[in-house]
């Protein structure tokens, strides 16, 4: 047995009392992936994970995404285990060291898009005593539900498409990253593709905004300047603070987000000479969109 502890924030919850890293019985996952749906980030506290494990675990959600950049981002032994770090190993990273410091959604660019992220924390960065390189987060049911009806009356049908080069480029150009361009292939690899402005949550049967300054270029039905007036007023609108959350890290937590119905942030506050190591799955929606996946956590129940 195991408890759900809610925030009482937009978002957010503490799991209680469960060890990720034993097998995880088909109710056990049932009632996280309510939870899930319904609190958007889920918090486990003190877990001992070896990379394996991370990797067993993840895959309860779904299929995770490989990288098209290079081996030296993932656990050497288990290769679906990505590596966030700023820990320099004979004058390299060894993992990557500026991911995400400005709002997305992960895999938005794909196809089969995001479904979950999976983040270990195994060093996190201090200072005086306080932790640095904490994570944003923003409620995309809160964001739809506060949005004027006349938008949601002229969006209803409307697609929006996602560009992977975007936001690689914006970590480039703007976030001083010292990532390289993307090659042809890789740009051949992440072609833009298109996804519902409004998305009905697989788990919670409610609509979510999926649109996001990190990645959404254009919405396809407006005309050039009527997109780009209405991303920029979409974006101002899902980053008012009452839909935001701010999650600050400890050793061995293990943090799950649902990329459907959040987009996120990590805040760098940290420096090169503090060291932030993680570890991490970043799992695609190749199971939550077959209703029978959802309906075999249908019955669990977590507290209102």
């Amino acid at each position: 047995m195991f408890s759900v502890i809610p925030t009482g924030k937009v978002l957010g919850a503490t799991i209680e009392g469960l060890d990720v890293a034993q097998p995880l019985s088909d109710g056990d996952f049932a009632e996280l992936l309510q939870a899930l749906g319904r609190y958007g980030v889920l918090r486990f506290p003190d877990q001992h994970l070896e990379a394996t494990a991370l990797k067993r675990f993840s895959e309860r959600f779904g299929e995770i995404q490989g990288s098209i950049s290079g081996s030296s981002q993932h656990d050497r032994d288990v290769p679906e285990v990505g590596v966030l770090s700023n820990v320099v190993e004979n004058g390299r990273y060894i993992g990557i060291p500026d991911a995400g410091q400005d709002w997305h959604t992960d895999m938005s660019y794909r196809d089969v898009m995001g479904f979950v992220n999976v983040l270990y924390g195994i060093t996190i960065p201090r200072r005086n005593g306080r932790a640095l390189g904490g994570t944003e987060f923003a409620s995309m049911h809160a964001a739809y539900e506060g949005l004027p009806e006349e938008v949601k009356t002229r969006l209803r049908n409307a697609t929006a498409l996602h560009d992977f080069e975007k936001f690689w480029e914006h970590m480039r150009q703007d976030q001083a990253s010292t990532r390289p361009a993307l090659t042809d292939e890789q740009r051949r690899r992440r072609p833009p593709v298109a996804h519902p402005v409004f998305m009905t949550h697989p788990i919670t049967g409610r609509t979510v905004l999926y649109a996001n300054p990190g990645y959404t270029i254009r919405i396809n039905e407006l005309s050039e300047r009527e997109s780009d007036e209405m991303l920029e007023f979409l974006f101002a609108h899902q980053l008012q603070n009452t839909y935001r959350y701010l999650y600050t890290w400890t050793e061995r937590d293990l943090l799950v987000w649902d990329h459907l119905g959040t987009i996120h942030r990590a805040i760098a506050d940290y420096g090169p000479d503090e060291s932030r190591l993680m570890k991490r799955c970043q799992v695609m929606a190749t199971r939550i969109f077959d209703p029978a996946f959802v309906r075999g956590a249908g019955s669990a129940q977590v507290p209102a």
